[in-house]
């Protein structure tokens, strides 16, 4: 009888560092998944956990419900769609988020980043508050990256490369604007927004809204502890 209830023990106590080394692995892996539910349909976009602050800064107005009823008041085709700005018409609230520029992190196409004022009155480049933008783009040739390297001074990697000829994007805006996440789902409804008629300012003629936008739970702890 010692024998068996020892041997069980041993079981449940592999079965629960088993689990412990799951939930650890989920959680070291854990990314934030929000979800952006438009007037054009849903979009889904993970933030990375190597921009924490701009991380934290669009969960806190996500809960907050800042983005809830406002639209995207910019939209250029084969470029990015913009929103940011609250229902009540604020542009930001009234603060910015310092740069967080990592190389790992480009304007791909479905990159999430931050807008942000022009060099001349923001040298820092630091981000708006709330304004942010998905990335459309489109895709180039060697030829077109290669001169874009030597108009620019900008090193394209390897990655950045192939990325941009097979996905698209939009690599001038690399190092100059925070990349802070990037669509997971739903990036027909990316190209459905950034196909609509625009008027001035390259506002839709037709308000593209954002309904709500809600963070979608990681996986759960362990059941060990």
């Amino acid at each position: 009888m010692k024998k068996l209830i020892l041997a069980a023990l041993i079981i449940a106590g592999l079965t629960c560092s088993a689990q412990q080394k799951d939930a650890s692995t989920c959680s070291a892996n854990k990314e934030t998944v929000v979800v952006i539910k438009t007037s054009m349909g849903t979009i889904k976009a993970k933030l990375y956990n190597d921009t924490p602050l701009h991380r934290d800064n669009f969960i806190k107005l996500v809960n907050d419900g800042w983005y809830n009823g406002s639209p995207f008041h910019r939209v250029i085709k084969n470029f990015m769609i913009q929103g940011g700005q609250n229902a009540d018409g604020r542009l930001d609230p009234g603060y910015t988020v310092p740069a967080e520029f990592k190389d790992n992190h480009f304007h791909k196409k479905g990159a999430l980043a931050a807008a942000r004022q022009g060099d001349q009155v923001n040298p820092k480049k630091a981000s708006s508050g709330s304004q942010f933008y998905i990335v459309q783009g489109k895709v180039y040739d060697d030829k077109w990256l290669d001169m874009f390297e030597n108009r620019s001074g900008k090193v394209l990697s390897a990655k950045q490369r192939q990325t941009y000829k097979t996905v698209g994007g939009t690599p001038h805006l690399d190092g100059d604007y925070t990349v802070f996440g990037e669509v997971t789902e739903g990036l027909d409804v990316v190209d459905k927004i950034a196909a609509v008629k625009t008027g001035a300012m390259d506002v839709p003629v037709e308000p593209v809204t954002i309904i709500s936008v809600t963070i979608e739970k990681g996986c759960e702890k362990s059941c060990c502890h």
